[in-house]
């Protein structure tokens, strides 16, 4: 009795010895699998991340302050570079060393690296990317905002657009009375805006903002 019940915990223990070498193999063949999913998120959001797209500028749109650009010179991969527009109002580039770009178009900017590499590149072909904009500011003020501060200006921001960015109005803001400040050939002129009409849905009365408008929301 004693010789067949030893016999018996010794097949267990083999049993299980057996299953464990199994289990210890197939994890070293493939240790995600020994993963919870719940520890490696970012095995998920490595494989999904994709890279933000540029913003959509318009022709008039002209390069400012702390604006990422993207200079690419075709066939020339040791000049194209991301550049980031210093507070003097230029960027340092290879072989043209600074150049100052504020003020200027993508497509002037363009031109004026293409004139300038003219003297180092055979046929130089510039494109110039905006990649993220930096320098296009509006603000949010008053006691009754989310939360007060600038804000990037994306084209076609609009107030209400503005506001939800910002978390929304306060439980105390006066709704009725919040305006927006504008510098119009150096004067500030004030725009009332109607929030709940904006709310409505009806665009017109949304208020599309400016480079430096401030929202005030009492």
């Amino acid at each position: 009795m004693k010789s067949g019940s030893i016999r018996f915990r010794s097949i267990v223990i083999l049993g299980v010895f057996s299953v464990c070498c199994l289990a210890g193999v197939a994890a070293a063949q493939n240790p995600m699998k020994a993963l919870d999913p719940a520890s490696a998120p970012n095995a998920s959001r490595t494989t999904d991340s994709k890279p933000s797209p540029s913003p959509v500028v318009d022709e008039s749109y002209v390069v400012g302050v702390d604006d990422e650009l993207m200079i690419s010179v075709w066939h020339e991969p040791e000049l194209s570079n991301a550049v980031v527009v210093r507070p003097d109002g230029v960027i340092t580039l290879p072989l043209l060393n600074e150049v100052k770009v504020i003020g200027l178009t993508p497509k002037q900017l363009q031109a004026l690296l293409t004139e300038k590499l003219k003297g180092f590149v055979t046929d130089p072909q510039v494109t110039v990317i905006v990649r993220a904009i930096r320098s296009r500011k509006v603000y949010l003020m008053g006691p009754g905002a989310g939360r007060p501060g600038s804000y990037p200006l994306t084209q076609g921001k609009t107030v209400l657009q503005l506001i939800a960015e910002a978390g929304g109005v306060g439980q105390y803001a006066k709704v009725k009375s919040i305006y927006v400040l504008r510098d119009l050939d150096g004067k500030h002129e004030r725009i009332a805006f109607n929030y709940k009409k904006a709310l409505s849905g009806d665009p017109k009365d949304d208020i599309a903002l400016q480079p430096g408008d401030m929202v005030v929301i009492p």
